[in-house]
């Protein structure tokens, strides 16, 4: 085990060090995310344009390309205090088990009755959606954790929502749909033959497993017919990687406490709520050129968007209703495949976090599943925390970095973000020791159908 002595287990932040405000990375970003486009006109969009589907405070939110910093409101910082700080771990024991000079941490957003990061945001887009006198919200969910995040969210503050969530997912993971039922959602498999969006993709694809960009259209189609409703995304956007920035600060503060400087920030990426928040503050130092550190996204082979995706103007649905972005995508047709076990089953990636691979300030590799089902394995039996598969592909290049270390003998500073708990997803844990996992990625033709047919912009 490591000589380092002084540095504790688990790091915790005070209650009174729980951020006040969120960090808004883009006002230190040279290159701006390029803007959301109406498909019609192709013309940028703007708050009127954005009102019939989002929170008037959270477009606001999203349009803001220059403000750093927003203060976080007071109701929202007391249901922090509920799960907030979370813990900076020191993973001595997975560091004693590799044989590894590295010093490896891990942030735990796992430490919630949601099991996830993502309930950072979702109390937030609840809570205005409540300010503005909104009846209730409408969602999709891939593995469920958005999902399980946004019914906690709404049962807090009495707000109905509809969740359609990805039909594998749906089938695979009962227990967090039944979570989401508990707290008093309705959950829809998508597609379903509820929409007409959804008898459309549902024509277009017999068969189909969908995709969160599926149940996207058909969340957006319901909050856009239904008065006094609105759409609401737990990834992706600009306003939930600011949300989420409250990972990257704690993360940060919790470092500086004992003088901790890490040399490489590792995240999972699907459609960048998580790496985006925990990279943030530390992003902010590299674009202002105060320090500099090495920033890598982890994404499933499955559904590579950053290594094999193209940068380009795309829905941000499989329906073809949402504007368009510019990001690194594999088409907006493309839906990933059903072995696929873990969350990541985004086509598209964050607006901010695209500017940010393409400008050079962070690098990508994707990874095959039954390898981050091997790390995640290795992980809870040294750590103790059985890992969301999501979380896992993060833990499969930290383990990397770490085997490289020991290689080279270099004491790199490693930190990753643990998203959250994997007590849902045993099904996948279940294939992957029965042996029945396997590693099924695109092709070069799967993915030119789908890249072929990217909108002209």
């Amino acid at each position: 085990m490591s000589s380092d002595k002084k540095i504790p287990y688990k790091i915790y932040l005070n209650e009174s060090e729980i951020p006040k405000q969120w960090y808004n990375v883009r006002a230190d970003m040279k290159n701006k995310p390029a803007p959301l486009i109406n498909p019609g006109t192709h013309e940028p969009m703007g708050f009127d344009d954005l009102r019939p589907v989002f929170c008037d405070e959270l477009i606001k939110q999203e349009l803001d390309n220059d403000t750093a910093f927003f203060d976080i409101p007071q109701e929202i910082q007391d249901f922090y205090k509920m799960y907030r700080p979370s813990p900076l771990v020191r993973a001595y024991c997975l560091e004693k088990a590799l044989d590894t000079p590295a010093k490896i941490y891990y942030k735990f957003e796992g430490n919630n009755t949601s099991g996830s990061h993502k309930l950072n945001s979702a109390i937030v887009q609840a809570y205005y959606a409540k300010q503005q006198g909104l009846k209730g919200l409408t969602t999709e969910t891939g593995a469920g954790q958005w999902g399980t995040a946004l019914s906690m969210a709404c049962a807090y503050l009495g707000l109905d929502l509809k969740v359609f969530m990805v039909k594998v997912s749906y089938e695979q993971k009962p227990f967090r749909r039944e979570v989401m039922r508990t707290y008093g959602a309705s959950v829809t498999p998508s597609p379903s033959m509820e929409t007409e969006i959804g008898k459309k993709i549902n024509a277009e694809h017999p068969g189909t497993t969908g995709s969160l960009g599926c149940a996207i259209s058909e969340a957006v189609e319901v909050a856009t017919t239904n008065e006094g409703y609105r759409y609401v995304l737990g990834s992706v956007l600009n306003q939930v990687l600011l949300h989420q920035s409250v990972i990257g600060l704690e993360t940060k503060a919790a470092l500086d406490k004992y003088g901790i400087v890490p040399d490489m920030i590792i995240g999972c990426a699907g459609g960048g709520s998580n790496l985006g928040g925990l990279i943030s503050p530390f992003m902010g130092e590299k674009l202002r050129g105060e320090k500099d550190y090495r920033i890598i996204a982890v994404e499933p082979a499955s559904c590579p968007s950053f290594t094999r995706g193209v940068y380009a103007y795309d829905f941000c649905d499989t329906g073809m209703v949402c504007p368009l972005a510019k990001m690194y995508t594999l088409g907006s047709n493309f839906i990933p495949s059903a072995n696929h076990a873990g969350g990541l089953r985004y086509h598209g990636m964050s607006p901010i976090l695209s500017q940010l691979y393409a400008d050079g300030y962070m690098e990508a590799v994707s990874v095959e599943q039954t390898s981050v089902f091997a790390a995640a394995e290795q992980f809870a039996r040294t750590e103790g925390i059985l890992p969301a598969p999501e979380s896992s592909h993060a833990i499969r290049a930290a383990i990397d970095e770490a085997m490289k270390c020991k290689e080279t003998g270099e004491e790199k500073t490693i930190v990753f973000g643990l998203t959250g708990t994997g007590y849902f997803d045993l099904v996948a844990y279940q294939k992957y020791n029965d042996g029945e996992m396997t590693d099924l990625i695109p092709t070069d033709e799967d993915l030119k159908k789908s890249i072929d047919a990217l909108p002209k912009v």
